[in-house]
């Protein structure tokens, strides 16, 4: 291997909360693979996104910038580079297979090869730009038609299922289990062992529709699973723009979903048995990864990272799917595990940001952090030689998300969190959302009107005006290729 430079594979799934791997305590998911990960690496247990939707969290995980910097605000803003382009030019060869969510889906950001697969559910052109994708393809040969909403909405029982199906195709042409066989198929024929590599595996999963295979979903028979935290109090109280995104969901089947006003619990159970097989197919195809690499011989100079894009509300506080600041939406799994080169067995408890993986990625293949990355490199909370409380995390945690065609009650939505409160703020509203996380920690009572919070507030506020000033100030030298 050319000057010792291990090879980095990044996982990043598609609308996986935060509370979904059974070894860091939530045992209610079968992750047993993402569990090995867990003992023999290092996860990071408060990890946030700085955007909860697809296209902004990627464009800026991808970049080290925030979303009001790269100008990605929303899914379909375009994107067309990344810090992928330096590993290119360091020597590694560097391949996406999945999902990335470029726009144009399939700009190269750097990336030598890409096999792209998008969004399951797509069979509808007038809502998404027309793309044909190596997963549509595939099930063209193979002469099936997919399942999303354009073919579901002809079932019974459509409009009461939550997005919660059964795959009826055959096993292998699942979108989680093609990308993952891809995946393999690119390890078993590129000579590995020859080329230092940079490989993104973007699984389309578990982002709905919820479509577990068969074999899947009965190992969650009969399981008791956490039910979703709402109270009709909570619903009241929220924001008129929340309000208003929990009827766009009911008004229109995003996804696959009709989102219901008051499902049953027999229907949410079903949603979140659905949602959480889904996460143990990938769970399964990600330990066949680690056995190809193994096999190839270069598991043990690999570095590996698990992530995901956003999280999913499954019915939290009322909500579908994300558009939310709420922790299911905004807060994600992280894990980073590497033989020798990332601590073993450790948990990190302190804030932070997911695009900080884009220059902890550049410090593992030995190139510098650019100064303009508003990103900083985790690598202090990874190395085996530092103790594993030396690293104190971030004061504050920010993400943003611009209106879109679903979030259309507001123009911007920001959040700032610290360890203790977490506010949101509407650009174009006086209603807000204030958390004592220590004492709420489901967020189900906000403190926005609360006289006695009043200084809090205000001083959240003022660390958002103070971080996009700053943010304006230090990344001012950005490449204009960038923008």
């Amino acid at each position: 291997m050319s000057q010792g430079l291990p090879n980095i594979v990044l996982v990043i799934t598609d609308q996986q909360r935060f509370d979904t791997i059974a070894a860091l305590g939530h045992s209610h998911v079968q992750t047993p693979h993402l569990d090995r990960l867990v003992r023999e690496g290092t996860a990071f247990d408060r990890m946030f996104v700085t955007a909860p939707s697809c296209a902004p969290s990627r464009a800026s995980l991808f970049t080290g910038l925030y979303p009001h910097t790269t100008g990605v605000l929303r899914n379909d803003d375009v994107w067309h580079h990344s810090w992928v382009e330096r590993l290119a030019d360091a020597g590694y060869r560097c391949v996406n297979v999945g999902k990335m969510h470029t726009y144009p889906y399939e700009g190269s950001v750097g990336f030598h090869e890409r096999h792209v697969v998008e969004n399951k559910d797509r069979g509808h052109p007038t809502l998404l730009p027309f793309f044909l994708d190596n997963w549509d393809k595939a099930l063209h040969v193979r002469g099936e038609v997919k399942p999303d909403r354009t073919t579901l909405r002809d079932r019974p029982d459509y409009k009461e299922r939550l997005g919660a199906f059964v795959w009826e195709l055959p096993e292998d042409l699942h979108s989680d289990v093609y990308v993952g066989g891809l995946a393999r198929t690119w390890l078993e024929r590129y000579p590995v062992a020859e080329q230092p590599f940079f490989l993104q595996v973007g699984f389309p999963g578990p982002h709905p529709p919820y479509d577990a295979v068969p074999r899947h979903l009965e190992r969650y028979q009969g399981q008791e699973l956490p039910a979703p935290v709402r109270s009709e109090r909570d619903l009241d109280d929220q924001p008129e723009p929340l309000k208003k995104l929990r009827r766009a969901h009911q008004d229109t089947d995003h996804d696959s979903i009709v989102h219901l006003d008051d499902p049953t619990p027999e229907q949410t159970h079903r949603q979140r048995m659905h949602y959480y097989a889904n996460i143990t197919m990938i769970d399964e195809q990600l330990g066949l990864i680690l056995q190809t690499l193994e096999d190839q011989g270069v598991l043990d100079n690999t570095v590996v990272l698990f992530t995901s894009d956003h999280g999913d509300m499954l019915n939290d506080h009322g909500h579908s799917q994300k558009w939310t600041m709420y922790e299911p939406s905004v807060r994600v799994p992280a894990i980073v595990w590497g033989p020798g080169r990332i601590a073993e067995g450790r948990v990190v408890d302190g804030l932070a940001s997911l695009f900080d993986f884009g220059p902890t990625i550049l410090e593992l293949a030995g190139i510098d952090r650019p100064d303009w990355m508003a990103a900083e490199s985790l690598m202090p909370a990874l190395r085996p030689d530092v103790e594993a409380d030396s690293w104190p995390g971030r004061e504050y945690v920010f993400s943003e998300h611009a209106g879109d065609a679903i979030l259309t009650g507001t123009a911007l939505m920001t959040m700032v969190r610290s360890d203790r409160w977490k506010l949101v703020e509407f650009i174009d509203s006086a209603e807000g959302q204030l958390f004592d996380l220590h004492n709420d920690p489901t967020e189900e009572h906000s403190l926005w009107t609360s006289p006695e919070h009043a200084r809090v507030k205000a001083t959240l506020r003022e660390e958002i005006g103070r971080w996009r000033a700053h943010s304006q100030l230090d990344t001012a030298n950005w490449p204009k290729q960038y923008r």
